[in-house]
């Protein structure tokens, strides 16, 4: 088992913590504060909620997590030494001289410094080679960046056997060639900073706006594709060269504070539209353009799961869910688009999506007999026990379907319905689930509330003339 030690345990010592722990590496912990146990704690606990979901496969077995209160001990072995003490060079001074006299000569120390260079952190260093920066994200256990920065004290291969340990616990690490004030990112995030406070300041923008701004807007396209791969779409067919000829000008317009830039030379515009060429160019911009759309939906879907951010601007204009309508006939309970993220490798809405189309059919058709929201938060709710998917034809991404809802059975503990999806008059698949009526304290069947009971038994009646339908109670295997 891999040793990894952390010194400091605050917000980004446990983060790094949290990242090697359940990556399967052993953690100890040198931190004097009484409450880093606790701390980390939280940390930990928040990282075993959301990190193995980024995986879909099962994650190496968690190492053994100790807390130290010498030095010696939490060092011993340790392959990789991550400090992230307070940004004071003279503490980080006092710290390294500490590790340097006990830990491994081989092993990494890597500061999660912000600001310092790794030539400051070496100055008076016992052995300067071992020392450099790894500089990381939060939450670190989730975001993969780490701004590795070395100076020229750091040999190539410790430099490599850095970047293998971060490609390892899952992290990118990114490898600053050259050593620069804040390295690369918090330079942008800086630039970003001193502007959004001269914007608040001069009262043209709220906090809340500058947000909005970035989270609704360019925040998501950054995400996903970055600055210059963005810039070179907006450039069309005629690439990032035609982007800077049209952009380039605005650069002298008294738009930012920040008004030292660079001049737009020949030079400037060739280098970076052959590296814009380079990064990018085994795509065409229709290509470009159809993988950031398919990224924006997939990212903007998961906020709107969220109701947060760009999400919840999408949930508040969704179009109202169907309502009840006529009764003696099967009940529209799904009108919507098959989007992009429910396709699968042989393009077209994969087995799992069916299923959920079909769950969502069942949860809106128990809105509609007052098995809602606030039913549910009274204790009582309605529990899938059996259910059969019949795939009768494909369906394809943009695809407009329905899904109508037949009550087979509804007295009592019991709710058997069937569901039929189209696309027009296209039948693709059938849906048979039988539920029970829970208590949620009990966790047991239980009757359902009268008057949930009385409108099942109405819907159930007015359905019992249109006979069975096609397909139920079929079984694997069975025409």
């Amino acid at each position: 088992m891999k040793t990894a030690c952390i010194v400091g345990g605050g917000v980004i010592g446990g983060g790094w913590a949290a990242r090697f722990l359940l990556m399967g590496w052993d953690v100890r912990v040198f931190d004097p504060d009484p409450e880093a146990e606790r701390k980390i704690s939280e940390v930990l606990s928040n990282a075993r909620r959301s990190l193995p979901g980024l995986s879909d496969q099962a994650m190496p077995e968690e190492g053994a997590l100790s807390f130290h209160a010498e030095l010696v001990d939490a060092v011993a072995g340790a392959a990789w030494i991550q400090e992230s003490v307070p940004e004071r060079l003279e503490l980080k001074h006092k710290v390294y001289a500490s590790l340097q006299s006990v830990c491994d000569e081989g092993a990494v120390i890597a500061s999660s410094t912000s600001g310092f260079k790794p030539s400051e952190l070496q100055e008076g260093a016992l052995r300067p080679g071992q020392i450099l920066v790894a500089h990381p994200f939060n939450p670190v256990y989730l975001l993969p960046l780490a701004e590795l920065v070395p100076s020229d004290a750091n040999a190539p291969e410790m430099i490599a056997g850095a970047q293998g340990i971060l490609r390892e616990i899952g992290m990118y690490p990114l490898h600053v060639r050259k050593e620069i004030d804040a390295h690369i990112a918090d330079r942008f995030l800086e630039a970003v900073w001193r502007e959004a406070l001269w914007l608040v300041k001069d009262g043209i923008a709220t906090t809340e706006e500058i947000d909005d701004a970035i989270r609704y807007g360019f925040g998501l396209r950054w995400a996903q594709m970055g600055l210059f791969e963005t810039y070179r779409i907006a450039g069309g067919e005629a690439g990032m060269k035609h982007f800077m000829a049209q952009f380039g000008p605005a650069l002298k317009w008294p738009w930012t504070k920040l008004m030292d830039v660079p001049e737009f030379t020949d030079e400037l515009v060739d280098l970076i539209a052959g590296q814009s060429d380079a990064q990018s160019g085994h795509h065409s911009i229709r290509e470009l353009e159809r993988i950031r759309d398919n990224n924006l939906v997939a990212m903007m879907r998961a906020l709107k799961a969220q109701d947060f951010g760009a999400g919840a601007i999408l949930n508040k204009a969704q179009a109202p869910a169907p309502e009840l309508g006529d009764i003696s006939k099967p009940i529209l309970t799904i009108s919507r688009a098959i989007p992009l993220d429910w396709t699968d490798y042989n393009g077209h809405m994969n087995e799992a999506r069916y299923l959920q189309a079909f769950g969502d059919a069942t949860d809106r058709f128990m809105e509609m007999i007052g098995c809602d929201a606030e039913y549910i938060a009274s204790g009582g709710s309605y529990f899938t026990a059996e259910t059969h998917i019949r795939h009768l034809d494909e369906v394809h991404a943009g695809a407009r379907i329905t899904v109508e809802t037949q009550v087979i059975l509804g007295e009592g503990k019991k709710m058997h319905l069937f569901h039929v999806m189209r696309e027009g008059d296209r039948m693709l698949a059938t849906g048979e689930h039988m539920l029970i009526h829970v208590s949620l304290e009990t966790r047991k069947a239980s009757v359902p509330a009268p008057h949930i009971e009385a409108k099942l038994v109405e819907i159930s009646q007015a359905h019992a003339g249109l006979g069975l339908p096609e397909g139920a109670g079929a079984a694997v295997g069975k025409r």
